[in-house]
């Protein structure tokens, strides 16, 4: 997502709600906050805008954003070299991206318009539409899950392109917004939250968040801009290997999660 001084300002409190909770001896009677270790470093494109992550039979797909820059694309997961590449239409901000099947769905951020893809030669298939915002994508073997920066994820039919429900997303009663990135990972819904290095593990029949990933000091190197921000989120199942990584940075992780001892 964009850096928009309004919005970050609206949404500041929820952030500081989860950095206050870590910091809080109170917070071991909550869920769970898992700290990480970097098992692999892999290169990641630094002029990649990072909107979507997501790995499909080992190869890493990544979509970016900015108007005029947006794109999606196929990489080798150990070196980053692209191996398909199609350029978003110069209109539109692309954002989150979602492999169901053979095709693969791409949201984009304020025009209400996605994408959907073949797969195999990334040429677009069909278009489709939706009120409000795109933000984050993911997918389990039955749904596409979207995220617009509120503190619902919509449930849609990969058929049929419509909304099901939405998930309301809380954590200690409070609203969880800027919700983003989108992963689904063993049964739960993994979220980066725009601009922390927070990830919230997510129940997706009840919306409560059951764990706090903190990646705080993952990367140690200055930003290029305000957007320059953790986001991206990437599961293998088969091999169960998580992977993060942000805007501009020039690093991919291989992380495992360890539980903070209380």
């Amino acid at each position: 997502m964009y850096f928009l001084t309004n919005i970050k300002t609206i949404h500041r409190k929820l952030p500081v709600l989860l950095a206050s909770w870590l910091l809080s001896g109170a917070a071991f009677a909550s869920p769970p906050v898992y700290d990480f270790v970097i098992k692999h470093t892999y290169p990641h494109d630094t002029d990649a805008f990072t909107e979507g992550l997501l790995i499909k039979d080992g190869y890493l797909y990544e979509s970016t954003g900015l108007k005029g820059k947006s794109s999606i694309s196929k990489r080798d997961l150990k070196t980053g070299h692209v191996l398909m590449k199609v350029d978003v239409p110069a209109e539109y901000f692309g954002e989150g991206i979602a492999i169901f099947g053979n095709e693969l769905f791409a949201l984009t951020w304020q025009s209400q318009v996605g994408f959907v893809y073949d797969l195999k030669t990334f040429k677009v298939k069909r278009k489709f539409s939706y009120q409000g915002e795109g933000w984050g994508m993911t997918n389990d073997s039955d749904n596409l899950y979207a995220s617009d920066g509120s503190s619902d994820i919509r449930v849609i039919n990969p058929k049929t392109l419509e909304e099901v429900r939405r998930i309301h997303v809380t954590f200690d009663g409070h609203d969880v917004t800027r919700l983003n990135e989108l992963e689904w990972v063993d049964g739960e819904i993994y979220s980066n939250i725009w601009g922390s290095n927070l990830i919230a593990r997510i129940n997706p029949l009840t919306g409560n968040v059951t764990g706090v990933i903190d990646l705080t000091g993952i990367i140690d190197l200055p930003m290029r801009g305000p957007d320059d921000v953790l986001n991206g989120i990437a599961y293998d199942g088969k091999l169960k290997h998580l992977y993060v990584t942000g805007k501009h940075w020039p690093s991919l992780f291989e992380i495992e999660l360890k539980e903070r001892k209380k």
